[in-house]
Formats: C-alpha cells, structure tokens, sequence
C-alpha cells in the first residue's frame, strides 16, 4: 500500500485529516501510533474545525518536524532551513489545489465551524474533498522526502 493510499484509508477509519497523513508516516519516526494520533488530533478541522491551515498541510509540517526538526532555539540554520522546507510544502500543495486553507478548499463561507464533528456517513464521504486532498498531501511529503534523501 502506497502512503497515498494508507493515508486515505486511515481518513476512512475515521482518523481526522492531520491524524491520517502523519500515521501514513509514522514508519519513518519514532514516535508510538497513539501518541502521534494525540499529538495530531488538535489539528484535524482546519485546527480544531477554525478552518485555518488545512489539516492534511498541517500534517505534513508535523511529519517534516518530526524527521527534520530542531531542538535547539539558537539554531538559526537549521530553523530557517526547516522553514524553507515548511514553505516549499506549502507552495507544491497550493499549487495543486488552489489553497492550503482549510474553509477555502471546502467551499465554506464562514470562517469558523461548530465544534461538534460531523458523522462520518456515505454521504459526508460524497461532499468533501478531505480524502483526496489527504492523499496529494501524502504523495507531495513522499516525494519532497525521497528528494531530500537523495
């Protein structure tokens, strides 16, 4: 199974849109399976359903920390090349998409959503996007690592 595919397969189980990208990865950190669902889950929604930064973006940033983040504050280099990488992310899923929002992706007018999820049915699955934008998310991380691997 490609990370495309687990990625969107996870979103189908249920798993919010950061959740799904960043355990398609979660053979490439070392981080256990729950607590990389805890540390996602906040961000599902556009951020907790704001509709801010779309989720699956949002996950390929925690993925990209994770493997190539700094600890250290005082590390210029590594930040400011952390957020070139963060950036060209961004611009490649932009490029495909129209957008990296959230509210704008899915059409919505408002900025802000109710808190309270939306059931996952059939019908959900039919008007949104989320499964797909998911899987170019996941193919856009997989290929910009296999890039900076070499």
């Amino acid at each position: 199974m490609t990370r495309k595919e687990r990625a969107m397969s996870l979103f189908e189980e249920g798993y919010n849109c950061t959740q799904s990208l960043v355990l398609a990865f979660e053979d490439c950190y070392e981080l256990e399976h729950d607590a990389a669902a805890c540390a996602a889950s906040a961000f599902g929604g556009g951020m907790g359903r704001l509709r801010e930064v779309c989720g699956s973006v949002s996950g390929m940033f925690l993925v990209l920390g994770l493997l190539h983040g700094y600890s250290d504050p005082k590390d210029r280099e590594q930040k400011t090349q952390l957020y070139t990488w963060v950036q060209e992310l961004a611009r490649r899923f932009e490029q495909e998409n129209g957008s990296i929002v959230c509210r704008e992706l899915l059409g919505l007018k408002q900025k802000r959503d109710v808190p309270v999820p939306e059931e996952r049915t059939e019908e959900y699955y039919k008007k949104r996007p989320c499964k797909e934008l998911i899987g170019c998310a996941a193919e856009i991380l997989d290929q910009f690592l296999k890039e900076l691997d070499g």
